[in-house]
């Protein structure tokens, strides 16, 4: 009888309808802008309850009415400029992504019990392997097509939470697998209570669980001593729709350069697209970046669209007076349909007037995130590379006691899109250990520490320059060491189990 109830639906379809499409705003106002991280929680279970009891059929349904409403919500930045179409196209794409991997949480929820049917099966593998889904499809998502897309991740919705720090040890990918199994297990006690089958023992998992989670400290680095660095923001017509005049971002750089020229600097950083022309080709601004390297007697790390034998690069260069580019680092994902169109012929026939908007096919990246400053190792970020693990990950191992992110937001100007990729960086000098220089053209720019606090700042929208004494950090955290074997677990391990569990649930039934 008791195998008979876990089987039915925990909700009828048209409520779960509701529910569903209710948990997508809920789980996007725990992200920036608004960032009430404690919604991320609420928003999962929300998500998950629908999902209990359901055919497949169904599950694909509510989960993608679930993917639909969070993001067509979380990315409406993209209609700024962009319209409707790109907008509609990847919101719907996730959403499809989110109804797939619904379907598999939910065959979790009906083969599991029968497979194992205690009470700690429930309240333990159950939760684990309905987190593990999640976490799978997180990882999915993130690099599949076109190197995916992996913004929205569970756990880069608790930047600004106590869990943050959780991420020096197992990662973003390890904390969404956290959140979303704590938030199951919570959902099965409930079902106990509802159910009668509920002991105060059963609250012993969540109890436990919600205690390590806020009692582990961030993993520890090593103190290496400080880097004095100027970076600027130079609010110039940065964005791909904006009104050009010929260098009008350098001088708007340089404008804004300026009050700090007399400042001892040991780098002065300059955000993407703070350069108009290509200095390896053009000769006038590479004499405007000598003259400027010379006047501060320190190197510059700027960006600029680049041109190399028949392919193009967005590239960061560390110029040293004279001696130019002395190190190169070529962004590694080029955003599709943004910096290139895949498969230009196909979705030209589809979207003409779109497609041939972007007429610049940048090429990726093969060389090391990661340049050697005057002796201080410093990891690299172009733009959205900050939500590529292996990026990061990269330029630690390589060496970096510091990161500097340069990044053009100028084209969702007044949109959530720059604080939640602030967010970005933010967990990013968590999860490693490490500062965080994040300078952007227009802004918000930031220097984050080691511990995710904000030492330095210039608002959105606005011209200047910081002059920053930033921590350096040595030692590598373990999600820098074990990160991505952690995802290789949680991915094919959650897989195995759910397919393990099929098979068991299967033998028992028939037996």
């Amino acid at each position: 009888m008791r195998q008979a109830r876990l089987g039915r639906p925990v909700l009828p379809l048209w409520a779960a309808l509701l529910i569903a499409a209710l948990a997508g705003p809920v789980l996007d106002a725990a992200y920036p802008s608004l960032g009430i991280w404690p919604l991320a929680f609420l928003g999962i279970a929300l998500s998950l309850i629908p999902l209990i009891g359901r055919s497949a059929w169904s599950a694909l349904l509510v989960g993608f009415v679930f993917g639909a409403s969070f993001f067509l919500i979380h990315i409406i930045w993209i209609t700024r400029y962009l319209g409707p179409i790109p907008w509609l196209a990847l919101g719907l794409l996730e959403a499809v992504f989110i109804a797939l991997g619904s379907v598999l949480i939910t065959l979790a929820y009906r083969w599991l019990p029968r497979a194992l049917p205690g009470r700690w099966a429930r309240l333990i593998a159950l939760p684990l392997l309905v987190g593990g889904i999640w976490t799978t499809r997180e990882l999915f998502q993130g690099s599949w097509p076109y190197t995916g897309f992996p913004w929205a991740r569970i756990g880069m919705s608790q930047s600004e939470s106590p869990l943050a720090h959780l991420t020096s040890w197992i990662g973003v990918s390890g904390l969404s697998f956290v959140m979303v199994a704590v938030i199951a297990a919570a959902i099965e006690v409930v079902r106990m209570w509802r159910g009668s089958g509920f002991r105060p023992i059963s609250l012993v998992p969540v109890a436990v669980g919600l205690v390590v989670l806020f009692a582990i400290p961030q993993f520890p680095t090593t103190d290496a001593g400080t880097m004095r660095v100027g970076s600027v923001q130079g609010n110039g017509p940065a964005g791909y729709f904006d009104t050009h005049t010929p260098n009008a971002n350098i001088q708007a750089q340089l404008d804004a350069t300026a009050p700090v020229l007399d400042d001892d600097v040991d780098v002065l950083l300059w955000p993407e697209g703070g350069i108009d022309s290509d200095p390896l080709n053009n000769e006038n601004t590479a004499r405007t970046l000598t003259r400027l390297s010379e006047r501060i007697d320190a190197p510059l790390l700027v960006n600029a669209a680049t041109t190399r034998g028949d392919d193009i690069f967005n590239t960061s260069m560390l110029w040293d007076g004279a001696s130019g580019a002395v190190q190169l680092h070529d962004k590694r994902n080029p955003v599709p349909f943004g910096e290139y169109v895949p498969d230009r012929e196909f979705y030209a026939a589809i979207v003409p007037d779109l497609i041939g908007l972007i007429g610049r096919e940048y090429t990726p990246g093969t060389n090391a995130p990661y340049m050697n400053v005057n002796g201080v190792g410093v990891g690299l970020a172009i733009c959205f590379d900050v939500i590529y693990d292996s990026v990061i990950w990269e330029g630690a191992t390589d060496g970096a006691e510091v990161y500097m992110f340069q990044t053009n937001n100028a084209d969702f100007r007044d949109t959530d899109e720059n604080l939640q990729q602030l967010a970005f960086a933010r967990m990013r000098a968590l999860e490693t250990g490490r500062s965080v220089v994040n300078i952007s053209t227009v802004g918000t720019s930031q220097v984050i520490s080691p511990t995710g606090a904000t030492i330095d700042e210039l608002p959105a929208g606005e011209a200047g320059a910081m002059i920053t004494d930033v921590p350096l950090r040595t030692g590598l955290t373990p999600a820098v060491l074990f990160g991505s074997t952690i995802q290789l677990v949680l991915f094919v391990g959650s897989l195995l189990g759910l397919v393990a569990a099929g098979v068991a649930a299967m033998i028992r039934r028939r037996a």
